[in-house]
């Protein structure tokens, strides 16, 4: 794969007036090595969120947990021994495509991000890994722990939000975002912000873009790609919230308390919750 930022990336960082600023970072997308640090960072980690393509191609986030040592990286290619449960939308999901993976501890503020190929879907997940990287602590909640797991009953919708789904995204002060770019494969970012900073407007949901680490990797891909999905989870009860669908960014929005001027908008196509016992 092609290192260095794609178009879209240098695209959005030209018009947030930063592009000086990320071509320093360029040298953080060169093909990684899964090794020392960031080996023993992984194995201790329970949580992960997966961005991939159902069987029916489409794009949604999902949550990985397992004990610490179910992140098993060597070289280029990390293992992980657990897969989307039975319920998920991710369940059963397809080898031989592009994935983007999170892994996050809350407690002490630190994600790193593996995006790559994923070349085997059993028991386990297999991918070899094309970006491998970290990310600023900024808007990490260190009071989250990985959620519960329970029985699940799952309810599907065309995408429309009830007054569950429209409750745990009003109380969120996290959520993952999903991203996809044609030549360069999938992504999974993380967003936070104090609670009610995604908004729910008519059909459509709306979040503030916050000043970051001025990459734009999720921006980027949506100024290429629309298709985004997007996962809310209630680390009380391990209820999940999976959206897809499709986002724009709105360069011209009005002011609030991210200060950047930047918007994305999100039009949800399918919603699948996961209610937790």
């Amino acid at each position: 794969m092609t290192s260095g930022f794609h178009e879209g990336e240098l695209e959005v960082q030209k018009l947030a007036g930063v592009a000086h600023d990320a071509a320093r970072l360029q040298g953080m997308l060169r093909p990684p090595l899964l090794d020392g640090g960031a080996a023993k960072f992984l194995s201790q980690r329970e949580f992960a969120a997966i961005t991939a393509r159902d069987r029916d191609g489409l794009l949604w986030t999902s949550p990985l947990q397992g004990p610490a040592g179910f992140l098993e990286a060597k070289g280029t290619t990390l293992t992980v021994h657990a897969t989307p449960p039975k319920g998920d939308p991710l369940h059963e999901l397809p080898a031989d495509q592009e994935v983007g993976l999170i892994v996050i501890e809350f407690a002490i503020r630190r994600r790193v991000r593996v995006n790559g190929h994923l070349t085997t879907a059993t028991d386990v997940l297999r991918i070899d890994a094309d970006q491998a990287y970290g990310n600023c602590p900024q808007y990490i909640d260190p009071e989250h722990r990985p959620p519960a797991a329970a029985s699940t009953e799952s309810v599907v919708t065309d995408g429309e939000l009830g007054e569950v789904q429209a409750a745990l995204i009003e109380a969120a002060d996290t959520f993952f975002l999903g991203t996809t770019h044609p030549g360069r494969g999938v992504d999974t970012s993380h967003k936070g912000g104090t609670p009610g900073f995604v908004r729910i407007d008519g059909p459509d949901l709306w979040w503030p873009d916050y000043a970051g680490n001025n990459m734009f990797n999720s921006l980027g891909n949506i100024a290429v790609d629309p298709t985004t999905a997007l996962l809310f989870i209630d680390f009380a009860t391990g209820t999940t919230l999976h959206l897809t669908g499709t986002a724009t960014i709105d360069w011209n929005a009005p002011p609030d308390e991210s200060g950047t001027g930047r918007r994305v908008r999100f039009h949800p196509t399918r919603t699948h919750l996961d209610l937790r016992a």
